[in-house]
């Protein structure tokens, strides 16, 4: 098992910035590093994470059953699953990545209600057909009834934008009618200057980092019905009451929930 230990990986510093343990020296050094150019990267982060259980929530509540999530990360309670299952207990989720610490971590933790079932598959999002043909994402989910698919801070690791387009296209294909897609986009569109330097920083540390337009994130919904409050920075995407106001500048990211018609 190739841990990758002497270069950074995007879900050991997201897992680092928010307080985990789960990451090494070159991550937290990546890290450090991404913060002092942008201190906002914890609050960032964090509210990426809020906007994960809050699309996760809804889809629970619009009835959704089953789950596929894309670059599931290392798991930070409450996981997908949880959120979910929380509204109905029967909901099947099947997470996926391709960082052995993540697989490792999550066989570990996450642990499915008596009700519903998670699965586990360790492949590249780049390589859709592993990802749709993988024996325990079929043993689990039922792809002619629809799936929430969700690709939370993600997509910027692919750098290529056509082989971004094919892989949320190839995915997107699978699913059945009333379907839906949420996903988070990574975006300097508020933060130019700033982001430009933690790009930097996180390619010299061999991870990849591709920030993109908003129009750019528009196409990854072609075809979908995007459902209110539209793309938006991911704080404004149905927040909830009370929750205290947060700078544009401090959030690099555009997030939406689509249905397939």
């Amino acid at each position: 098992m190739d841990l990758a230990i002497d270069r950074a990986h995007g879900a050991r510093i997201y897992d680092y910035i928010l307080g985990g343990k789960d990451n090494y020296a070159v991550d937290r050094a990546a890290g450090d590093a991404s913060l002092r150019l942008w201190p906002a990267l914890r609050v960032h982060m964090s509210e990426n994470r809020s906007f994960m259980h809050r699309v996760a929530r809804h889809l629970a509540e619009r009835g959704v059953r089953q789950f596929l999530d894309i670059g599931t990360g290392i798991p930070t309670s409450p996981n997908l699953h949880e959120v979910v299952q929380a509204v109905a207990p029967d909901a099947r989720i099947v997470y996926v990545d391709s960082d052995p610490t993540v697989l490792a971590h999550a066989r570990a933790r996450m642990t499915s209600t008596p009700e519903g079932r998670t699965a586990y598959v360790c492949a590249d999002m780049r390589e859709p057909d592993t990802v749709l043909n993988a024996p325990q994402l079929r043993a689990t989910l039922d792809l002619g009834e629809p799936v929430g698919l969700t690709l939370i801070a993600v997509l910027h690791f692919i750098a290529e934008d056509d082989l971004a387009h094919q892989v949320v296209q190839r995915l997107v294909d699978a699913l059945a009618p009333g379907s839906f897609v949420g996903a988070s986009i990574a975006t300097d569109d508020f933060a130019p200057v700033p982001l430009a330097q933690v790009q930097h920083v996180y390619e010299a540390y061999g991870e990849t980092v591709r920030w993109r337009s908003k129009a750019q994130a528009e196409k990854f919904f072609a075809g979908l019905e995007i459902l209110d409050p539209g793309i938006v920075q991911i704080h404004k995407w149905r927040p909830q009451r009370g929750t205290a106001p947060i700078a544009d500048a401090d959030i690099a990211m555009y997030g939406a929930v689509a249905r397939k018609p």
